[in-house]
């Protein structure tokens, strides 16, 4: 298990490293995003998106759940904030080993329904901007992408 940690001082560098992350992500891989409201979580996804090659815009699907954007390779959103304490299988594993890449905002919700392995990123605020983003590679795979990263 593998920790990084990074720190940003504006929404420009977070969107920047967010972006990078997406450049090296691949069909299959899962991203977890945990951190306070207002942390930058849907920030940093558009980053990703960006990275992915997304072109239409990325918003919170707090509301819908999942939303689904075409890029290079597909991006499925998830903010499951809505459904904590809901056991039921709602279909997740499907996007979870589908052919895109998977970002699950408050993924301590769905603890028990995540896969073993993913990258896991924790947000902290350390003032108005300030964000430092915790890495967890948890799997070869993830480790390989935090590797990636530090490059």
């Amino acid at each position: 298990m593998t920790k990084q940690r990074f720190k940003t001082n504006t929404v420009a560098e977070t969107l920047s490293l967010a972006e990078k992350l997406g450049t090296l992500l691949q069909a299959g891989d899962v991203l977890t995003l945990d951190g306070d409201l207002g942390a930058g979580k849907t920030h940093f996804t558009k980053g990703l998106a960006a990275g992915l090659g997304v072109t239409k815009m990325v918003t919170s699907p707090t509301f819908t759940i999942i939303k689904e954007y075409d890029g290079r390779i597909p991006l499925y959103h998830m903010d499951v904030y809505r459904l904590e304490g809901q056991e039921d299988d709602l279909g997740l594993s499907d996007y979870f080993y589908g052919d895109g890449v998977t970002v699950v905002e408050w993924a301590h919700l769905i603890e028990e329904q995540l896969p073993k392995e993913r990258l896991a990123c924790t947000m902290t605020t350390e003032g108005e901007t300030v964000r430092l983003l915790t890495f967890q590679a948890l799997g070869r795979r993830y480790e390989k992408r935090l590797e990636e990263m530090e490059r």
